[in-house]
């Protein structure tokens, strides 16, 4: 039986990766749902060429492009947020493969979820914003959640076969960025551009800013202890610049599991949707003589202060991972926009966690309302 496929955030750079995936196993997936938010024009393309059920642009104004382009080949369109939060739960549906960029995949992640249907998650901050909230609700519907980052993958496919066995701890892999090994004052001055030009991995520009500042690694910090239901001291993360080693695994042995592989979000893309099997395919493999040394080195917490941040929240937990996601995705956004500092990024973070409310027991309209609250103080103090 082929597997009927929602991607949410078709457009961006893991959407349009799933796609290739899905285009190159047909006998193993479909896709029944598309869903961008504002690129009507690839969404149209994407729709042509892979015939979905139904179609969700969330910006309402570019509906009328998008259904004049699908209607007429029997694709339904519909626009609009609460439109995309309704689609999710389609019958049709197998596995939602949440690809959308930040906080606004939180809600249809959760729709979904309460739908009964699997999760196929690029969306880190579905659980950094409410990882109790999430689990609890994915362990009561019986619904599996399959990580998609490409370290999360990892420490998934080092667990086949030994869910029996205690985890000591994780070791998160981090290239390190395009900044690594640079200090403080080299970063006060770096641009946009200098920011986005990742040395192992492409990807969309937020991300990408995430990876130069570390918080990116915290995310994933964050995102690992809820898929893998670890303490806060089991997570470590080391530098590794080649991007070779994805993440490992110890377990109470001593023993260590890693994955190894080129830097290619296909891999992790594909083991997610095929689960449990593994399915043949023509990626690039790697070869050990092409990398005759992989080096590893300690994170830098006093320069790339994001990461240091991230493992603090983690710590207090409550509504504070909800306060770092947010107040990241506004500085982020001003920096891509020339409106901040790349070091002014990490100021934001730590004034919003300290200014705004801390709620320890959070319910989903708390984590509404902490996210309102801190972009509002972000945006003020990018405005001073």
């Amino acid at each position: 039986m082929k597997k009927r496929i929602a991607v949410l955030g078709s457009t961006g750079s893991i959407g349009t990766q799933a796609l290739e995936v899905i285009q190159a196993q047909p006998d193993a997936f479909e896709v029944e749902v598309l869903t961008a938010n504002n690129n009507a024009d690839l969404l149209i393309q994407q729709a042509l060429q892979v015939k979905p059920n139904v179609v969700v642009i969330c910006r309402e104004e570019l509906y009328d492009q998008v259904f004049d382009a699908l209607d007429p080949h029997n694709i339904k369109v519909y626009a609009g947020k609460n439109a995309l939060k309704s689609v999710v739960q389609m019958d049709t549906i197998d596995v939602v493969l949440t690809a959308m960029v930040g906080y606004s995949g939180l809600e249809p992640t959760i729709k979904a979820i309460e739908a009964g249907k699997n999760i196929a998650l690029a969306n880190k901050e579905t659980l950094v914003v409410a990882g109790q909230l999430i689990t609890d609700l994915a362990r009561e519907k019986g619904v599996n959640i399959y990580p998609v980052d490409s370290e999360h993958s990892a420490i998934f496919q080092c667990l086949a076969g030994e869910f029996h066995n205690p985890i000591e701890k994780i070791i998160l892999t981090a290239s390190g960025g395009p900044f690594r090994g640079k200090d403080r004052q080299y970063l006060s001055t770096v641009t946009r551009e200098q920011a986005l030009k990742h040395p192992n991995w492409d990807m969309g520009a937020k991300i990408t800013i995430d990876s130069a500042s570390l918080m990116n690694k915290g995310l994933e910090v964050i995102e690992a202890k809820w898929l893998f239901h670890l303490q806060n001291q089991q997570i470590e993360v080391i530098v590794h610049p080649q991007s070779i080693v994805h993440s490992l695994v110890q377990f109470q042995d001593g023993s260590l599991k890693a994955q190894l592989g080129l830097p290619d979000m296909k891999l992790p893309i594909q083991y997610a949707l095929s689960y449990p099997n593994r399915l043949k395919n023509n990626f690039p493999r790697f070869n050990f003589v092409d990398y005759p040394q992989l080096t590893f080195e300690k994170p830098n917490l006093e320069t790339f202060r994001n990461l240091a941040l991230a493992f603090a929240a983690m710590e207090q937990g409550g509504n504070a991972a909800c306060i770092l996601n947010a107040a990241n995705e506004v500085a982020v956004s001003a920096f891509l926009d020339n409106k901040i500092g790349f070091l002014q990024m990490s100021d934001i973070i730590e004034s919003c966690l300290a200014k705004v409310a801390y709620i320890a027991h959070p319910a989903l309209t708390d984590y509404v309302a902490t996210d309102q609250e801190t972009r509002r103080i972000a945006q003020e103090m990018i405005k001073l």
